[in-house]
């Protein structure tokens, strides 16, 4: 039928059985024949037929608009599965956000490109939002969804944070019990631009948004880890980024009883996001299924991680 569907969207095109016949090297009563099939398996009359021109019948006009769609997914589906067996080449461009691609994507780099070695990649760390067109960007690594819908989203790993600081903080200046406490803390926050800073809380059908202020922003996280694990003061961190530290007991989870978040209502999820096209590059396609690989395994120590804070808490 698909061959058949084919054959009729040319012959509308060309305006004759005879001219559709050359383009497709059959001979017209061929080509008669597949739309006198396409026409009995359909149950309706496509073309009117005169010796002067062929016309559309109203079925005719519904079902044109309808093959071409049909023949346009088809075309890009089979062009998919060959870009699908096509070895990943060519510059891969990729923004991420700087926190994360420090300690989760620079780190990979190297066997990434062992296994895909015609690929050349160029990577910025920035924390700010890149228009992956205007600047030809094939991969940002974001928290949040986009709500583009001319972009695709791939989730990497859930964003949850901790509110954490040092034990050398912890002995100077105690352990705070409730959210309320932190007014008096030195706050090490992410800059939003904004006069305050809030921090937000929630246990059971409580919730709580405590401003918090300190002596140190950072539009990116580095600096924030840096300082808590120096000691100079409390701070809101993803556990993808603690950890090690938590492990290493070179930093302290506070409030363990609270769900805490940098923004009301959810802390988000880390995505890898990329341009809506027909046809995604397969070093795209690559990339983001190795970084889906290598953070699913980090995400499996995380968990056992955060999973024994939790018992920690039961137990105290």
């Amino acid at each position: 039928m698909l061959n058949s569907i084919r054959i009729f969207v040319k012959v509308v095109e060309q305006g004759s059985f005879s001219k559709a016949g050359r383009i497709l090297n059959m001979a017209p009563s061929s080509v008669t024949r597949n739309i006198d099939q396409l026409e009995d398996e359909l149950g309706v009359a496509l073309l009117k037929r005169s010796t002067r021109q062929l016309v559309l019948t109203e079925e005719g006009n519904i079902f044109l608009e309808g093959a071409n769609k049909l023949l346009t997914q088809t075309d890009e589906l089979k062009q998919s599965l060959k870009i699908a067996d096509t070895e990943p080449e060519g510059v891969l461009k990729i923004s991420v956000l700087e926190s994360f691609g420090r300690m989760h994507v620079c780190t990979i780099l190297s066997e990434f490109l062992e296994r895909h070695p015609k690929v050349n990649i160029d990577i910025e760390l920035e924390n700010r939002v890149v228009d992956l067109t205007a600047e030809e960007v094939d991969i940002a690594i974001r928290i949040g969804r986009p709500a583009d819908s001319a972009l695709r989203a791939r989730k990497l790993l859930s964003n949850h944070t901790l509110v954490c600081a040092s034990p050398e903080y912890i002995d100077r200046h105690g352990t705070p019990v409730i959210p309320d406490e932190l007014s008096s803390h030195n706050c090490l926050s992410l800059s939003n631009n904004r006069q305050k800073n809030y921090w937000h809380f929630s246990k059971s059908k409580t919730s709580r948004k405590i401003s918090v202020s300190g002596n140190l922003t950072s539009r990116g996280g580095t600096p924030i880890l840096q300082a808590a694990l120096d000691g100079t003061g409390i701070a809101q961190i993803p556990n993808w980024m603690i950890v090690e530290y938590v492990q290493e007991n070179r930093l302290v989870v506070c409030l363990q009883d609270w769900d805490c978040s940098l923004h009301e209502g959810t802390s988000g999820e880390v995505y890898a996001v990329y341009r809506n096209n027909n046809y995604i590059k397969p070093s795209i396609r690559a990339f983001i299924d190795f970084l889906v690989e290598k953070t699913h395994d980090k995400s499996i120590m995380r968990n056992q991680v955060i999973t024994q804070i939790s018992l920690n808490k039961q137990q105290s």
